[in-house]
């Protein structure tokens, strides 16, 4: 028997944490790759995905923006807003490096 997990589902296990999962997205986000930034709202929907209907039962647009998600496809930026919201996360903007006032 293994004594190790895949590095698959220690990140899944890691991003059921919404702190995890906000810095995890936040590090893809400054990265600014955005086919990174698909998987990791993937990964991190796969890992919070409890938290959308405890009872199993997805609302339609959480639904549609993961499916589009992981076809490879981009989703609408009303729908990742959605997708963030029902995992309980939130965008947000703060100042890129050292700006002036």
């Amino acid at each position: 028997m293994p004594t190790h997990k895949s590095y698959q589902s220690y990140l899944v296990q890691s991003l059921e944490d919404p702190a995890e999962a906000a810095a995890y997205l936040d590090a893809v986000l400054e990265d600014g790759d955005f086919e990174h930034i698909l998987l990791a709202l993937k990964h991190v929907a796969e890992a919070r995905r409890w938290v959308v209907k405890p009872s199993g039962q997805l609302n339609d647009s959480w639904d549609t923006c993961y499916r589009l998600i992981d076809k490879g496809e981009v989703p609408g930026f009303p729908l990742i807003a959605n997708l963030l919201n029902s995992l309980g996360l939130k965008l947000s903007v703060t100042v890129q490096g050292k700006q002036a006032a």
